[in-house]
């Protein structure tokens, strides 16, 4: 009687406790909801974002397009993380307020840097984007096979590859950053998440365009931009010369194409790149904690497409990267009176009283932080 009676105490102590696992995992659960719940409080209005909490007279009533992709993302994000399913109700919501800044700008559609009238004065089109407002209607389509999204995703990405640029300049091809004429270059950003859009579309579909279009884009970030560490210059000017300054965030857009490349073709080559993308930017960027210093938003889009990879290619020190970020924003950089994050106008580096919380990088935090409360088998989800 004693050995059964021990036994059973034993199984009641397994099930009621959690393991390490499930107790981290709760806590940036809970990490996740508390800054989600802050961003709702103090940046949301209208149905909309403010840019910075608090407004100042002069400033917009909304935020760009950017912050808002940011914060549709951010509530994907959450109400995908144990305990807080309740926020579901929020995501038709974000995407609505997304569709308020798609307009006609100079003549042609797209999503707007900022919404047009009646509730702003619009704004260039940017090519990144619409790549990263089709990437979060294709994150959309995959949990919930709303098929509007996937119509929405292709409508995005036919925007995008109006930037593709074939003229007579050094390396032919590559992505224009903005519809306009006020600047001319190609860039690493927008070429990447282009060819991540296009994967998942591939994916989705298996219309052999999109699979031309992803490897075509890809193919041109890795011969033109791509250093000889493995690391991802920003931009080529036309006349072919390289600005060298390096994100973390070009990286995390290959990454994340190559991993979708590689599950939508299961060509080994894609897998293997992303592998050697991944650990030359995790070498470079944990060197003396580089990484502490670039943009939240940034971050948040390197580590979830590591986790993307992680997905594919299991490797336990993709997750150890962005614990440390997270740990380390949640204690320096976190307004505990508020709940909300200041980070220098650059968006990396220590805290400072000064400096005004944004919808851009409170969005990034909870997106990191509900990233580490996802089910591992939701990794796969990441666009």
């Amino acid at each position: 009687m004693r050995r059964l009676a021990l036994v059973a105490t034993t199984l009641l102590l397994a099930t009621a406790v959690a393991t390490p696992a499930q107790a981290q995992g709760n806590v940036w659960s809970d990490r996740a909801e508390d800054s989600y719940q802050a961003m709702q409080q103090y940046l949301y209005v209208d149905g909309h974002y403010l840019e910075k909490y608090p407004r100042q007279e002069g400033e917009n009533p909304y935020s760009y397009m950017w912050p808002m992709r940011e914060a549709t993302a951010a509530a994907i994000d959450v109400a995908n993380t144990p305990g807080n399913s309740k926020y579901r109700k929020d995501i038709a919501k974000r995407f609505d307020a997304l569709e308020t800044y798609y307009g006609v700008w100079n003549g042609k559609p797209g999503y707007l840097s900022y919404v047009p009238p009646p509730l702003g004065g619009g704004g260039d089109i940017f090519y990144d984007d619409n790549a990263i407002v089709g990437l979060e209607h294709v994150r959309r389509y995959a949990f919930s096979r709303d098929r509007d999204h996937l119509k929405d995703a292709k409508r995005a990405f036919t925007t995008v590859i109006r930037g593709w640029n074939e003229r007579d300049l050094p390396c032919p091809g590559g992505m224009q950053w903005v519809e306009a004429t006020w600047v001319d270059i190609r860039a690493a950003n927008v070429t990447g998440l282009g060819s991540q859009l296009a994967a998942h579309l591939y994916e989705q579909t298996r219309d052999k365009s999109y699979r031309q279009w992803a490897e075509r884009l890809y193919n041109w970030n890795r011969t033109c931009l791509r250093s000889p560490e493995g690391l991802y210059w920003n931009d080529m000017a036309p006349d072919g010369t390289v600005n060298q300054t390096l994100w973390t965030y070009n990286s995390g857009a290959m990454i994340g194409a190559a991993s979708v490349l590689y599950r939508a073709t299961k060509n080994p080559t894609y897998k293997a790149n992303a592998r050697a993308d991944a650990q030359a930017a995790i070498t470079y960027w944990t060197e003396n904690d580089r990484y502490f210093d670039q943009p939240a938003i940034f971050n948040a889009i390197w580590f979830k497409n590591l986790l993307l990879l992680d997905s594919v290619a299991h490797d336990r020190k993709y997750r150890q990267v962005v614990e440390r970020y997270a740990t380390h924003i949640w204690n320096e950089n976190r307004d505990p009176s508020l709940g909300l994050f200041r980070f220098p106008p650059s968006g990396g580096g220590p805290y400072d009283p000064s400096y005004r919380p944004e919808t851009l990088e409170q969005s990034a935090a909870i997106q990191i932080f509900a990233a580490l409360a996802w089910p591992t088998r939701d990794y796969r989800r990441i666009a």
